[in-house]
């Protein structure tokens, strides 16, 4: 111990010893001048002034308002997601539709409606399912395609050729975050939604070109109802343990079918401050818990909170409806313009024809698995948030599915969408353009093109009514292939001379577009990208 004490006094000395004969060494200026504020600073925020160091009361302000406006802006794009699915909603309460009620369109999606990107060639039937007084089952046809997702287009479940029915139909059993009762033993597909209501969507494929035979289907074979615990799936052994009491069959009530077909209705959110009362509305209407905390946050901080009044006053007001118009330029600018800030979206080097969800894949963080001699080989996580994806998509598009976005031939559809000519000039509805597709379109089912008006992304409202072209030849005639096997698709005004009818979208000359190419059953040679179609260009 002794020795310890004179090792230390000696350090003690030594340091005493240094001070007495030069001056303490001193941070240099310009580290310090690094970690303060000036006296004055011009910043997007405006001119900022300090007082040693002490924000004025006017830059303080600035300050708060720029808080306010960057919170607002993250929650608009990070949760246009859930004012989008409350929307639909809304939307199908506009068309008398009930939770439980499916909303079909026997004649196909058309443009009467307004509908996020919808397709012209599928019967889409959807539902709201109402999981806050117990479990919903959902009986699925079989041959479907579809997927379930929460109020936040967060990903349950697929259902159909995706899901784990694989097409031949089966029971599900959607559960919502407050129920801890007795669940089945088996019989169903079980699985668990953050929200107290979720969004069923599925569509079915025309048989030889006629939507009837999926629609009989479909009419005759979908259930929704609630569960009934300790009925099917429920044995006596498992009543045994007290768990469950043993039940009868529930009454299956008859299922309400709501025709969609030449209604027009919205389902999609405003881009104003109603923006922001509708997000609300979806806040209040779901558990705190079905958002995770940052988000929550974001809400917190712009006066949006689960269980309490949202009440902004006029300057908040003005901040939250710069941020909506602000939002919705963030939205356009990555779909229309991505090349600029992602140039990596585009499907084919220096092509307009691109996705951005090649980038994160369904969740956003890691692309999709490649897929390869019949097996899935995943890709290490990037443990990062493809923020600039996600915005882009859900401004666009609605729902979300892993069954959207992988590298399976044969299995489901894949999408490319085009903005702009290859000079990245917009569409103009006043002109012509052509794309051709070369022979051997990679698509074994079929495939399609459908137009979309650039303001309200939903299908571009002409006489036309589908404006879509493609192999089927409802509910527009099919398009031709030229001799050498090409086919060209005409979008413009009017019909160009000598084109067959089923090679021409109209377009309005008093409205900008743009399109998406659907190939249901995509090929290999879509994934190898050893058939590429050509650009849109204007025909001269």
């Amino acid at each position: 111990m002794k020795r310890y004490l004179n090792l230390a006094g000696a350090t003690l000395a030594t340091a005493l010893a240094l001070t007495s004969t030069t001056a303490l060494a001193q941070v240099a200026p310009e580290i310090v001048r690094s970690l303060g504020a000036p006296d004055t600073a011009e910043t997007r925020a405006g001119t900022l002034e300090f007082k040693d160091g002490v924000p004025t009361a006017e830059t303080a302000s600035k300050i708060y308002d720029t808080l306010d406006f960057t919170r607002a802006l993250n929650a608009y794009n990070n949760s246009y997601r859930g004012a989008s699915a409350l929307a639909i909603v809304k939307g199908f309460e506009e068309i008398g539709a009930k939770p439980g009620d499916v909303v079909i369109f026997s004649k196909l999606m058309d443009s009467t409606s307004l509908f996020l990107t919808a397709n012209a060639d599928t019967v889409y039937y959807l539902a709201g399912l109402d999981l806050s007084k117990g479990p919903v089952v959902v009986e699925q046809p079989s041959d479907a395609v579809g997927t379930i997702n929460d109020m936040w287009f967060s990903w349950i479940i697929d259902v159909g050729g995706p899901g784990p029915d694989r097409g031949l139909g089966g029971k599900y059993l959607i559960v919502g975050p407050d129920y801890d009762g007795p669940l089945p033993e088996g019989g169903y597909f079980v699985a668990h939604s953050k929200t107290n209501f979720a969004l069923y969507a599925s569509r079915a494929y025309l048989v030889n070109n006629d939507p009837q035979p999926a629609i009989d289907n479909v009419k005759k074979n979908l259930k929704i109802y609630p569960y009934k615990p300790g009925s099917y799936g429920t044995s006596i052994a498992q009543a045994l343990e007290g768990t469950v009491s043993l039940a009868g069959e529930p009454k299956v009530p008859e299922t309400k079918f709501i025709e969609g077909s030449d209604l027009s209705f919205n389902t999609i959110p405003p881009s104003d401050f109603g923006f922001f009362e509708l997000l609300n509305e979806n806040v209040q209407n779901e558990p705190a818990t079905s958002y995770d905390v940052e988000l929550a946050g974001q809400f917190a901080a712009i006066g949006i909170v689960h269980g309490k009044k949202f009440a902004p006053d006029e300057r908040m007001k003005k901040i939250l409806t710069d941020a909506a118009m602000v939002g919705q330029a963030t939205g356009r600018a990555l779909n229309w313009r991505y090349a600029i800030q992602h140039p990596d979206w585009a499907y084919y080097e220096g092509s307009q024809w691109g996705s951005m969800l090649w980038q994160g894949g369904a969740y956003f963080e890691t692309p999709p698995p490649n897929f390869k001699d019949g097996k899935f080989e995943p890709l290490d996580p990037t443990g990062a948030r493809t923020l600039d994806s996600r915005t882009a998509f859900y401004y666009g598009y609605t729902l979300d599915s892993p069954g959207m976005i992988m590298r399976i031939p044969e299995v489901g559809s894949q999408y490319l969408m085009s903005f702009l000519d290859p000079s990245g000039t917009p569409f103009d509805g006043s002109k012509t353009y052509s794309v051709t597709l070369p022979k051997g379109i990679p698509a074994k089912a079929f495939w399609s093109f459908t137009l979309y008006d650039n303001q309200t992304r939903s299908m571009l409202q002409t006489p036309q009514k589908y404006p879509r072209a493609g192999s089927q030849s409802y509910p527009s005639p099919a398009a031709e292939a030229a001799p050498d096997g090409s086919t060209t698709v005409y979008f413009g005004p009017t019909q160009p001379e000598g084109v067959a009818r089923g090679n021409w979208i109209q377009t309005d000359p008093s409205k900008g577009w743009f399109t998406i190419l659907r190939l249901y059953s995509p090929l290999p040679s879509f994934f190898d990208k050893s058939w590429r179609l050509s650009e849109i260009t204007e025909v001269k």
